[in-house]
Formats: C-alpha cells, sequence, structure tokens
C-alpha cells in the first residue's frame, strides 16, 4: 500500500489547484490522485488544512451529495454528461 503524501511538503500553487480540483463537481478524487498522488483521505486533510471551516464545511457537504466525485458511483464512464434535454 503507498504511502500518504506529506500535505505539508506541497506548494502553494499545487495546493491551490488540488482545492479547485476539489471544488469542481464533475472532478473525481481519482482524477485528483492521478494527478498529485493525493488519495481521498489526503484530498480532503489538505481541504480541511486549507480552508476556513465553515468553508470545509460547506464543501464536505456537497460533496458527499456529488455521485460524480467517485468515478465509481458515476452514471456515465468517460467523455462529458450530456443532458437528452440539450440541443445538439
Amino acid at each position: 500500500m503507498p504511502k500518504s503524501i506529506n500535505i505539508s511538503n506541497l506548494d502553494n500553487q499545487t495546493i491551490d489547484r488540488i482545492v479547485e480540483m476539489a471544488w469542481e463537481d464533475r472532478t473525481p478524487f481519482e482524477a485528483i490522485e492521478i494527478q498529485f498522488g493525493l488519495k481521498e483521505k489526503d484530498t480532503i486533510a489538505v481541504m480541511r488544512r486549507y480552508m476556513s471551516t465553515s468553508s470545509f464545511k460547506m464543501w464536505r457537504k456537497r460533496v458527499t451529495t456529488r455521485k460524480t466525485k467517485h468515478l465509481r458511483k458515476r452514471d456515465f464512464t468517460a467523455g462529458r454528461f450530456k443532458s437528452k434535454n440539450q440541443k445538439n
């Protein structure tokens, strides 16, 4: 089992990008792991450490209700979701 990344060693630009990706509804935790080597628990630790308490709580509430944050729970596997109501 690979070791967790030490989040204390991340530079500001990397932290900003991780936070940005974590906030995006359609960016799964697996994409963050592929790009930065952070497992979901590490991403949560980054968010907890570098966000205000109220922002972190709001983010956690959003993430727990989103199927799109985990590839296993998504209704689609590749590409972008397109609603049937959307124009062709």
